[in-house]
This record gives structure tokens, C-alpha cells and sequence, in this order.
């Protein structure tokens, strides 16, 4: 087991998303992940029916306690739904892992279309968590929010990634699923101007329920391990793809991925 991975964020009763994925994801991949939840959520693959906010100060304990005592190689961070919430984590990760990559998910909507970051709170997210990004990896909707503009082809990508990356993110990486088209690209962007794009055929499937919090925590993964941000990314998206390929097919909405797959081989 190598690679410590602090994933702070919400639960998902259902197990397809959120802290759930997240575990799943870092553990399959060959790390070791602790949490700090942010938030329950009573939801499965056809919405999100209620949020039980956590207290700033016991979300920031959680995360005191674990890397005091474990330590962390990166962090992940998914739902900060709250102005509160996102000051405080902030915070955290300036005064106890300044020094510790951090990936931030900047999770705004479920993908069953359920509002999870309050509406308040997008400028809250912009001043303070996408500075301390070392990768954000948002999807295209949420890349719109973050740049102020609309994402219609992969240029757009790339300048909606400049524009990010601008708020202070070292790297950008907008996620291509929402596009239309039979080809997927991910355009990842880096603070020296270097572009990189990842493309591959779409995968046809409604089991996407919790896409976006697996990548992250696999792209997190991949960091705590020493990997490189570039392959990295290319580990957990090829991780991601297979794990939609390979599906349960549960619930009767977006289904769940198959995070299990690399240790049951199918």
C-alpha cells in the first residue's frame, strides 16, 4: 500500500459517489485513504433528496486528527457545499499541507442534476480553493461557472482552462464527458502554458453516478504515489473508463461504476 490520500467531502448513501467512490477508487489503485465528510446526503442514482451539513470545526478536527497521526502524500477535495465549509478547509490545507498536492473536484451539481454547492458560495470556491489547486478538474458546466464563459468546442476548453488557471490553479483539467460527440476530450492545462489533451471514444452508458469523484481521487492516487500529473491523469481516466465499461448496471437512474475491477479482473 503506498500513498496516503486525505479525501475530504461528502458521503453517498447509495456507495456510487462521494466519499464512498472516492475510498473505493484510492484503495483499488493501491493507497490508503482517510476521510474528513463534509456533508450526509441521502441520495441514490436518481437524485439527492436531503444534505445534512456538517460543523466547519468537526470537518476540520476530522482532518486535524488524521494527518497529525497518518499523515497525507495528497488531499482530494469534493463537495465544500458552503461558504463555511470551503473558508475552513482553506484554512486547513494552508496552515497543516501547504506542502502536500491537492486536487480540487469543485463539485457544483450531482450528476442527476441536484445542486450541491450553494449558490453563495461559487465566489467563495474561486477565491479561496482554486489557489490552492494543484490539479482542479472540473466538467464542462462547472468550467463555464468557474470562467465566466460558454464551452462549445475544445478551444473553448483551452481558454476556459487559461481563465481558471488565471484564479491561481497550477493545472486545469476540464473534463470533456458533457460535450456532445462520439469522442471524449479532456484538455489538461498547465500554469507554464503547456497543453495537453486525452482522447478517447465515449463509452456508451447511463452508469456515470459518481464519475467525476473517482478521477479526482484516482488523479489523487496517482500523486501520493509519485506519479507525474500528466500520467496521472491518463492512470485514472483509463481506471474511470473501465469502470464504466464494466458497470453493474444498478439503481434506476445513473448507475454506479465498477471501481472494484482491477482486483476482480472483470
Amino acid at each position: 500500500m503506498k500513498g496516503r490520500v486525505l479525501i475530504i467531502a461528502g458521503s453517498d448513501c447509495s456507495g456510487g459517489a462521494g466519499i464512498q467512490a472516492d475510498i473505493k477508487s484510492v484503495t483499488v489503485l493501491g493507497g490508503y485513504a482517510a476521510t474528513a465528510i463534509t456533508a450526509l446526503t441521502v441520495q441514490n442514482t436518481t437524485g439527492v433528496f436531503d444534505v445534512l451539513g456538517i460543523d466547519p470545526k468537526l470537518i476540520v478536527h476530522q482532518a486535524e486528527v488524521t494527518i497529525d497521526d497518518i499523515g497525507a502524500d495528497a488531499i482530494k477535495t469534493g463537495m465544500l457545499h458552503s461558504v463555511p465549509v470551503i473558508e475552513a478547509v482553506a484554512k486547513f490545507i494552508r496552515a497543516k499541507a501547504a506542502d502536500i498536492p491537492v486536487v480540487v473536484d469543485p463539485v457544483m451539481i450531482s450528476q442527476s442534476g441536484s445542486r450541491l454547492l450553494n449558490e453563495d458560495a461559487v465566489d467563495a470556491l474561486i477565491k479561496n480553493m482554486v489557489p490552492l489547486a494543484t490539479v482542479l478538474t472540473p466538467n464542462i458546466p462547472e468550467a463555464e461557472v468557474l470562467s465566466g464563459m460558454n464551452i462549445t468546442d475544445e478551444g473553448d476548453m483551452i481558454e476556459a482552462a487559461r481563465k481558471i488557471g488565471e484564479l491561481g490553479a497550477k493545472a486545469v483539467l476540464v473534463k470533456g464527458g458533457h460535450a456532445e460527440g462520439d469522442r471524449i476530450v479532456d484538455i489538461l492545462w498547465r500554469h507554464d502554458g503547456d497543453i495537453e489533451g486525452f482522447e478517447a471514444d465515449r463509452i456508451p452508458s447511463e452508469n456515470n453516478h459518481g464519475t467525476g469523484c473517482s478521477l479526482a481521487s484516482a488523479i489523487a492516487t496517482g500523486l501520493s504515489q509519485g506519479m507525474g500529473l500528466s500520467d496521472s491523469v491518463a492512470r485514472a481516466r483509463a481506471f474511470v473508463r473501465e469502470a464504466i465499461r464494466t458497470a453493474p448496471d444498478f439503481g434506476k437512474g445513473n448507475g454506479p461504476l465498477n471501481h472494484a475491477h482491477p482486483v476482480t479482473g472483470e
